[in-house]
C-alpha cells in the first residue's frame, strides 16, 4: 500500500504521522511512505526582491522544519520513507503528488475545527478532498 503523509510541522501532521507508525504493519506487506511538505509561495511583492537562489534556500529551510519531528518519528519507528518537497498551493501539492506516485490512501492530521470555522477559514483537508479520488484519512 501506498501511503501519503502530507505534514506543515504542527502537532496535528506529527500526530497523523504517529498513526501511521503505530499501524505501519496493519497497511500491508508492501507499504511504501511518502512524507510531502508545501510550502505556501512567497508573496510576489516580496519574491521579486529575493533572488533565485535565495528563494530556494528559504523553502528548503521551511521543508526542513516542517518535516523534522516525522522524520524522526518514522526514523525511530525503523520505517522507510520517501520525501518530496513542492512549492504552491497546498491541497494541490497533495492531491498532485497522489496522482502522480498512485497513491492508495493520504494520511492527514486535522485541527479539528468546526464545520463553520472550517468554512470562513479553508482547510487543506476538505480542499484535498475535493481535488483528488485517493481516499483520505483524518486524524484528530
Amino acid at each position: 500500500m501506498k501511503v501519503l503523509l502530507p505534514v506543515d510541522g504542527s502537532a496535528y501532521g506529527t500526530r497523523a504521522v504517529r498513526y501511521v507508525a503505530r499501524h505501519f504493519q496493519a497497511l500491508g506487506r508492501r507499504q511504501a511512505i511518502t512524507l510531502v511538505h508545501v510550502d505556501s509561495p512567497m508573496i510576489e511583492r516580496l519574491s521579486r526582491h529575493v533572488g533565485p537562489e535565495d528563494l530556494a534556500r528559504f523553502h528548503e529551510k521551511n521543508a526542513n522544519a516542517a518535516l523534522r519531528s516525522a522524520r524522526r518519528v518514522l526514523s525511530n519507528a525503523r520505517i522507510v520513507f520517501r520525501e518530496r518537497q513542492l512549492v504552491g498551493d497546498p491541497a494541490t501539492g497533495i492531491a498532485k503528488v497522489a496522482k502522480e506516485e498512485h497513491i492508495d490512501l493520504i494520511v492527514m492530521g486535522s485541527h479539528g475545527r468546526g464545520a463553520l470555522r472550517s468554512l470562513l477559514l479553508g482547510s487543506v483537508v476538505s480542499k484535498t478532498l475535493v481535488r483528488t479520488r485517493v481516499p483520505v484519512l483524518v486524524v484528530r
